[in-house]
């Protein structure tokens, strides 16, 4: 069996990354053949997998995203059985959406400026290729949410839309060697028993809304901010946020760091998460705290936001976003302590008795079953 795995772009610690290469090795392990193809290929290659960068032409990354999509189609038209893309383009068999539906931002979020850009006319042209009444793909969610927006722009019928278990990674679950993970990690930091640490994870830092972050942090009362270590984890450019943490007077206890691979350890050595997104289709970061222990506070925008409050493992903050509003619930959640131990039980407990682990496997099998269809 041979299936083809399409992307744009691969880096190592991209949410949508992570989770193609989760779906890859429960593909492997099932012993699929898959080869991956995309534009640009950053870090290393898994190994017994075939990645095929195929080279684009254009001078603006709309033509080049063009040219990707011909190429990708003409390479995998004959000679797979099936074809799952990561990004929303022509030609896939099934889409694993790990994106947040691009209509409703161009039509509810944005004026007809936004709407006439070459950019933004060709994300619809793509979403309405896989989303389209006129489509055969398959599109794999990941929240209840996503299926809401799909439907209402596109019609989708509900047989071409599945909404996937999660699949974060099991060692981000609470555990035995937990305190001594934390214990380990705030002193390699430098951070004191008795001070706080809040942590946010994730690349794009605009679209996971490090700016407001940034804002409620500055507005704790004195005391409590000076108590308390502000860390940031993932892929982006940190300079702006760097300079701005220098003008508010925060940067002694602020940090950017670089994606790494002990996500884990400062799950456990961390005192709540933030993750205010401006859009978000999932946030597996959410689920991986909830079940860490970690208390969480996020926007509702989140595809994965119900999951705390059905956990009861933090608060949401509601849409539509108000920054008063997320500043109030920061300093609420730092100052409970009392109410951040039941948080942690919460998720802890909702970690062990619900299936958030699943997703690879789920789609490797779905896979498998649907090639097998075809065959006959």
């Amino acid at each position: 069996m041979k299936i083809a795995f399409v992307l744009f772009s691969y880096f190592p610690y991209g949410g949508l990354q992570q989770d193609m290469l989760k779906i890859l090795q429960a593909c492997q392990r099932r012993k699929i053949d898959v080869t991956v193809y995309c534009m640009q290929w950053s870090g290393e290659i898994p190994h017994h997998t075939k990645v095929i960068q195929l080279p684009t032409q254009g001078f603006t990354r709309v033509a080049q995203r063009s040219c990707f999509v011909d190429q990708a189609l003409a390479a995998t038209v004959n000679d797979f059985d099936l074809v799952l893309g990561f990004n929303k383009m022509p030609g896939l068999d099934f889409y694993y959406a790990a994106d947040y539906c691009f209509a409703e931002k161009a039509y509810n979020e944005r004026n007809i400026l936004y709407r006439l850009s070459s950019r933004t006319r060709q994300y619809l042209e793509f979403e309405n290729a896989v989303f389209g009444k006129e489509s055969d793909t398959v599109s794999l969610l990941l929240s209840p949410l996503q299926c809401t927006e799909y439907v209402r722009h596109y019609k989708t019928p509900s047989e071409r839309l599945l909404t996937l278990p999660a699949g974060i990674k099991e060692d981000r679950r609470h555990g035995p060697d937990s305190l001594a993970k934390r214990m380990l990690l705030r002193h390699q930091f430098s951070i004191a028993a008795d001070e706080l640490l809040l942590l946010q994870i994730g690349s794009s830092f605009k679209t996971k809304g490090l700016e407001r972050s940034m804002k409620a942090y500055v507005a704790l009362p004195e005391a409590l901010r000076k108590k308390t270590h502000f860390y940031v984890i993932g892929e982006d450019a940190p300079e702006k946020y760097l300079h701005k943490a220098e003008q508010l007077g925060i940067a002694k206890h602020f940090k950017i760091l670089k994606g790494r691979n002990d996500i884990a350890d400062f799950l456990q050595a961390a005192d709540m998460l933030i993750h205010p997104s401006i859009k978000e289709s999932a946030g597996m970061v959410i689920l991986e705290a909830i079940v860490a222990g970690l208390p969480v506070l996020a926007t509702a925008c989140c595809g994965y936001a119900y999951h705390i409050e059905k956990a009861q493992a933090g608060l949401v903050c509601p849409s539509p976003f108000e920054q008063d509003q997320l500043n109030h619930l920061l300093q609420q959640m730092l100052v409970q302590e009392e109410q951040r131990q039941q948080w942690k039980a919460g998720g802890i407990a909702y970690g062990k008795n619900n299936d958030l682990y699943s997703m690879p496997e789920a789609v490797a099998k779905l896979l498998v079953q649907s090639a097998s269809a075809l065959a006959y």
